[in-house]
């Protein structure tokens, strides 16, 4: 127990450089021995236990593609706090849109009298179930059949089919045609 430690401070202050164990605090010598033995034989065991097992080394990944890709993370669903849109769009194609006006020429009043057709100039983005479901909403008649074509002058002309049902005549008075 005669060791010698280096002191903290100088020679100067009184001190020799060098002073013995017994003038160190109790907490800084020496562990107990019922702990140093403790600690001595969990290492023990754990050199025993690498002794006796199968020396393994971690096994390389092999890399069969040459592209790398970032690890796939948590994508949550859309939560707005607010809508995107203040007030809900409109549709643009409504029945006074699709249906523009009658048409009242001779060969038109000879349809409506003879085979029980309808003429209107209609929109020229309106479809035939469009232009039928106009005729529907606006004049409470059922189309049996629409055919469309699109005039030299570039508007589109429908020929509505009615159900026999229906009369063409009836509908052009209440339209105001004839």
């Amino acid at each position: 127990l005669a060791q010698a430690i280096p002191a903290q401070g100088s020679s100067r202050q009184g001190r020799p450089r060098y002073f013995f164990l017994r003038h160190l605090p109790v907490n800084v010598m020496a562990p107990k021995a019922k702990a140093a033995t403790e600690a001595g034989a969990k290492k023990a065991a754990k050199t025993a236990k690498a002794v006796k097992g199968a020396v393994t080394r971690k096994a390389k990944k092999v890399r069969t593609n040459v592209h790398v890709f970032r690890p796939k993370t948590l994508i949550k669903r859309r939560d707005p706090k607010y809508p995107k849109k203040s007030v809900e769009t409109r549709a643009r194609m409504d029945k006074y849109r699709i249906i523009q006006a009658p048409v009242t020429t001779e060969s038109a009043m000879k349809k409506i009298e003879e085979i029980n057709t309808l003429v209107f100039l209609v929109d020229i983005k309106a479809s035939k179930l469009n232009i039928k479901e106009a005729v529907k909403q606006m004049y409470d008649v059922k189309a049996a059949k629409v055919n469309t074509l699109i005039r030299p002058d570039g508007r589109k002309k429908a020929y509505v089919h009615l159900t026999q049902d229906y009369d063409a005549l009836d509908v052009a008075n209440r339209i105001g045609i004839i």
